[in-house]
C-alpha cells in the first residue's frame, strides 16, 4: 500500500481504539507509519481523513454482513416467508452489533457530533442514499442496481433507522436487546394488528 492507503487504514484503526473526537493527526501518523505532511498532500486535512475513515469503515461493516440466500435460490423456497428472511438478516447484523462493540461506540459518537459538525454531517448525507440501497438490496436478496431510488429512499430510511436505533440501544441496554425473530414479530404486530398475548 502507498500512504494514502496506509493513512486510511491507520485512521480506520485509531477511529476504533481511541474515537473520532480523540484521535490527533499523530496518532494516524504512528499507526500508519507514514509521516504528518502526509496527510495534508493525500486529504488536505485530518479531520477530512477521519471523516473517510468513518465512511469506508461502514461500508466495510455493511459489506461483511452475510448475504441470506436470495428468494429463489436452493437454500431459500421462492414461496419463503419475507419476515423469516427479514428476522434471518436481522440476526446477522445483531451478531455483529454484540460482537463488534468499539465499532459501535465509534458509530455513536459520530452521530453525536453531526449538529455541530457541518462537514461531517455533509459526507455522511452524501453516501447515506447509498446505504439505504445497500441495506434493501440485503433484506430483499436483489443485486444493489435492483433497487429503485424510492425503494432504496423509502424502504432504506427505514431499515436505517432500526439498525441505528439497534446501535444506540446496544450500548445502553444490552441485555434487553430483540432476535431477529422479536422484530420480525415486532412487524407483524404492526401491520397485521396482531396482539402479542391475545386471547391468554
Amino acid at each position: 500500500m502507498g500512504h494514502r492507503e496506509d493513512l486510511l487504514e491507520g485512521a480506520k484503526r485509531c477511529l476504533l481504539e481511541k474515537g473520532y473526537a480523540g484521535t490527533t493527526a499523530r496518532d494516524i501518523v504512528a499507526a500508519s507509519g507514514a509521516n504528518l505532511a502526509s496527510i495534508g498532500y493525500h486529504y488536505g486535512s485530518k479531520d477530512a481523513l477521519m471523516r473517510q475513515a468513518v465512511i469506508a469503515s461502514t461500508e466495510e461493516w455493511g459489506a461483511g454482513v452475510a448475504q441470506v440466500p436470495a428468494s429463489g435460490d436452493e437454500a431459500e423456497p421462492a414461496d419463503a416467508d419475507p419476515l423469516e428472511r427479514f428476522a434471518a438478516v436481522w440476526d446477522q447484523f445483531l451478531q455483529r452489533i454484540a460482537t463488534e462493540r468499539e465499532f459501535i461506540a465509534a458509530q455513536v459518537e459520530v452521530l453525536g457530533l453531526l449538529p455541530r459538525d457541518a462537514a461531517l454531517r455533509e459526507a455522511i448525507g452524501e453516501v447515506l442514499p447509498e446505504g439505504g440501497e445497500g441495506l434493501v438490496a440485503v433484506f430483499e436478496g436483489v443485486p444493489d442496481t435492483e433497487v429503485d431510488a424510492e425503494a432504496a429512499r423509502v424502504v432504506g430510511s427505514f431499515y436505517q433507522a432500526l439498525l441505528t436505533g439497534l446501535m444506540v440501544q446496544s450500548l445502553l441496554t444490552p441485555e434487553t436487546m430483540p432476535s431477529g425473530h422479536d422484530l420480525a414479530t415486532a412487524l407483524r404486530r404492526v401491520t397485521a394488528g396482531e396482539v402479542l398475548g391475545k386471547g391468554k
